[in-house]
């Protein structure tokens, strides 16, 4: 865990830094948000952020947003002011620690990021022949490619991995091929000099000089340009990078982990992926098998997520009720876990009863099962093939294509990227089309937007 503190939070940082490196956290300290973003720039990531009260909150979580720094964010302040930690929320913050620090809070808000970023559930022989295989395997210095459906728990696996690793204790860093736009991943792998384009106001170190020493995770790609595969496979190969604008090449020695949800082989065929660098990434594969074909995983990891957001949303917890986990159960989940904790989530929110009833249970793929009594639960769409195309008729594509968008994002609780890795598309796609709906009218679903899901 990378921590950085940013402000003087009133002669409380000595003690909240020491509280955090007893848990075993590496600390850094900034002033402020500006030498913050000037440290990051320089390649000394963070887990997590956290930053005085005083400061410029909402527009740190912005500057993070624009300069692609994916870090969580935690205000804090002196003092138990209820408005203070009204406004660290409202701005973005995911927590708020009040000061003089509490050793137990700062110790569960720790622990709480890295269990998000590294914990796997599981109980199915599939899944544990496959942390079998990576547990041994981690260990070497060796290429691990991690392939599986959208939603399997890709990343987590290339987490465990390092975490099992000679590297362990070196920086783990991840960047989303996906999700970045095509002309600046680049930049974002290879870092840039200052002017080397546009937009280049100061020197950037990319995630390559990040990870030095450490694990570098290339997820989702498949979505990588193959202009610049050709650049990747000569840094794996080489162990050197060339910074956009630079004159020198640069040494790096990381570990290369990557992970995908196409086949690429058969991308390879189609000339959009370089087979000389499926050879370099392909040293091991971790395949990891979908939801439906690990079924005694489905009951612990709907208890889990049920756990996780009765707590996060403050209300009780409620079992699963026998009807409920014949409903799961016979469900396909192609969109995997990711798909069963969106599923769980809603369903802790709609539950009034003392158990998890299937009408809270609220399925969109067309091949739910029908509930016991044979008729299909709320939320659920038809499964009778005909019933589906009557309908479809008298619509037009572009109408129907839009509504499996909307609805899609609607059950991904807003999230772009598990939206888009359902749906097939790339995330680039997905935004030009919730764009395009949006200037025509059309309510787009927020992230964390459940009202339609309630309604």
């Amino acid at each position: 865990m990378r921590l950085l503190i940013i402000g003087s939070l009133g002669g409380q940082i000595g003690a909240a830094s020491q509280i955090a490196i007893s848990r075993g956290a590496t600390v850094a300290h900034c002033g402020d948000t500006a030498a913050a973003l000037a440290s990051l720039r320089a390649g000394n990531g963070a887990d997590m952020i956290m930053v005085d009260v005083r400061h410029d909150i909402r527009g740190l979580i912005e500057a993070l947003a624009a300069e692609r720094f994916s870090v969580p964010v935690v205000g804090c302040g002196i003092g138990n002011d209820a408005s203070e930690a009204v406004r660290a929320i409202k701005a973005g913050a995911k927590e708020f620690i009040p000061l003089p620090p509490d050793a137990e809070l700062i110790a569960a808000v720790l622990q709480a990021v890295t269990e998000e970023s590294s914990a796997i559930v599981y109980r199915d022989p599939a899944m544990s022949e496959v942390l079998r295989l990576a547990e041994q395997v981690a260990p070497s210095e060796a290429s691990i490619l991690v392939t599986g459906e959208s939603g399997t728990g890709k990343e987590l696996m290339a987490r465990f991995v390092h975490q099992k690793s000679r590297r362990a204790k070196q920086k783990f860093v991840s960047v989303n091929c996906a999700a970045i736009p095509e002309n600046l991943l680049e930049s974002e792998l290879f870092g840039h000099e200052k002017g080397a384009f546009t937009g280049a106001i100061a020197r950037r170190i990319g995630k390559f000089e990040e990870a030095d020493g450490g694990t570098l995770l290339l997820d989702e790609i498949s979505e990588m340009d193959p202009r610049l595969q050709a650049k990747l496979l000569r840094a794996i190969q080489e162990r050197e990078i060339d910074r956009v604008g630079g004159s020198q090449p640069i040494k790096v020695n990381i570990r290369v982990i990557a992970t995908s949800n196409r086949d690429l082989e058969a991308e390879v065929k189609r000339g959009t992926f370089r087979e000389d660098l499926l050879f370099r990434l392909n040293v091991i594969n971790l395949k990891l098998p979908p939801l439906r074909s690990r079924p005694a995983d489905i009951d612990m990891l709907a208890e889990h997520f049920l756990h996780k957001y009765a707590e996060v949303n403050g209300v009780p917890f409620r079992p699963i009720s026998a009807q409920t986990r014949v409903k799961l159960h016979a469900h396909e989940w192609r969109g995997n876990v990711r798909e069963l904790e969106n599923t769980m989530h809603r369903a802790i929110l709609l539950t009034r009863g003392e158990e998890v009833e299937p009408e809270a249970i609220m399925l969109t793929s067309t091949m739910s099962a029908a509930s016991p009594s044979g008729e299909t639960a709320a939320g659920d769409i038809p499964s009778d093939g005909a019933g589906d195309m009557r309908g479809l008729v008298g619509r037009t594509v572009s109408e129907v294509e839009r509504d499996l968008i909307i609805d899609t994002v609607q059950h991904c609780l807003g999230n772009r990227t598990h939206a888009a890795n359902i749906l097939g598309i790339s995330i680039r796609t997905l935004r030009n089309k919730l764009k395009q709906y949006a200037e025509e009218g059309v309510r787009v679903p927020l992230h964390g937007d459940t009202d339609r899901a309630m309604a």
